[in-house]
């Protein structure tokens, strides 16, 4: 008898891939400010090493000798905000075997639940009208005070669950949110998205190149 009871979601790069409606929603964002700063996709690859949208651009910021201001970071992350939003309203494909995986699991009576360090207004508009059950649990960025790749929102979901480290499964696409998930004492299954290919994922239980057919029964 398997002791599985939830499996836990990240959410830019595993349900979806989002970071490229991300990076042209800080530039757009930046272009609105009148600030002459455009991350192509090599910037963003480095920058993704950094947790958080408003920490990327403060880390931005000191390494183009430019002031560490908070207010304008923040105000940046906001209107960027705005721009990934509209972004997803126009529709955004959830990755192979997602969608499958999340009915299969709900209809299976398995808890479902998101761990992310992303933010709920981010979140909620990549779900709007997505058709998914719902999650029980959801731990977003303003709901933890340490971003990954510390365990906190981890953490905090299995609180919320009331359930044991062993009775789920995790599901990430980078090495921050494996380090994150695996200091957590979870098991993970990794699927690396477009800029976490090559990343270091020997915590992982396993690295798949998508969830299709996804047989939660073999790692439980």
């Amino acid at each position: 008898m398997s002791d599985l009871k939830a499996l836990i979601f990240d959410v830019d790069g595993t349900l979806a891939e989002t970071e490229e409606l991300h990076r042209a929603a800080f530039n757009q964002a930046f272009a609105a400010a009148g600030l002459a700063i455009v991350w192509d996709g090599a910037r963003y690859r480095e920058l993704l090493g950094t947790t958080g949208g408003k920490r990327r651009i403060l880390r931005h910021f000191a390494e183009a000798g430019m002031p560490p201001d908070e207010v304008l970071a923040q105000q940046l992350h906001s209107s960027k905000n705005v721009h990934y939003a509209e972004a997803v309203a126009v529709g955004v494909e959830f990755r192979p075997g997602v969608v499958d995986l999340i009915q299969r699991a709900s209809r299976a009576g398995l808890q479902l639940a998101i761990a992310t360090t992303t933010s709920r207004s981010n979140l909620s508009a990549l779900l709007a009208g997505a058709g998914l059950p719902a999650f029980e649990v959801i731990v977003a960025g303003e709901d933890v005070s340490t971003l990954k790749p510390h365990p906190e929102v981890y953490l905090r979901t299995l609180e919320q669950l009331q359930i044991a480290p062993g009775e789920a499964l995790a599901f990430e696409d980078s090495a921050n949110g494996l380090k994150s998930a695996s200091a957590a004492g979870l098991r993970t299954i990794v699927t690396p998205s477009l800029y976490s290919a090559g990343e270091d994922f020997a915590a992982a239980v396993a690295v798949l190149p998508d969830l299709t057919d996804f047989d939660w029964e073999r790692w439980a």
